[in-house]
């Protein structure tokens, strides 16, 4: 197989697990959501703490954020973008995560995603992450109401 056949294969690879990841997240499905970490992911996240180091530690947060919610969480990927090299890629987006908080309050704001993913063992699993959103550098506070 030519290298530009399986880059080809190797980015449907891995927006398959980006599709599955929105999937699990509409659907709350922690074990679906863990199942594209490696076991040693590294994750900076709009949550405290500035880091997680490993998959367990950080499937705590995903539970937090799944029961804050009612009903299923909307979340949408736009203009992702993944570049693949041999046994490394990354993806990044800007992605849109909305739907009712437990109190009744309505959420729908935007957010900065990056992924590092490695093969290993011929899969392909999320290394690092990081979401991010912009910062109001005189006051200090997150900026939740801009859109693309």
């Amino acid at each position: 197989m030519a290298v530009e056949e399986h880059k080809k294969n190797d980015e449907a690879a891995i927006q398959g697990l980006l599709d599955d990841c929105i999937r699990s997240l509409h659907d709350k499905n922690i074990e679906g959501i863990m199942s594209l970490y490696a076991p040693e992911v590294v994750s900076f996240d709009i949550v405290p703490p500035l880091r997680y180091v490993r998959a367990d530690a950080f499937r705590n947060v995903w539970e937090e954020v799944f029961s804050s919610f009612q009903g299923p969480i909307g979340y949408e990927m736009h203009d992702p973008t993944i570049t693949v090299g041999y046994d490394v890629a990354f993806a990044h987006s800007l992605n849109q995560i909305s739907g009712t908080m437990n109190t009744g309050q309505k959420t729908d704001l935007w957010l900065r995603w990056t992924a590092c993913f490695r093969k290993i063992n011929g899969t392909w699993l999320i290394v690092h992450h990081q979401n991010s959103v912009p910062v109001d550098l005189q006051h200090g506070k997150a900026v939740l109401d801009l859109k693309p």
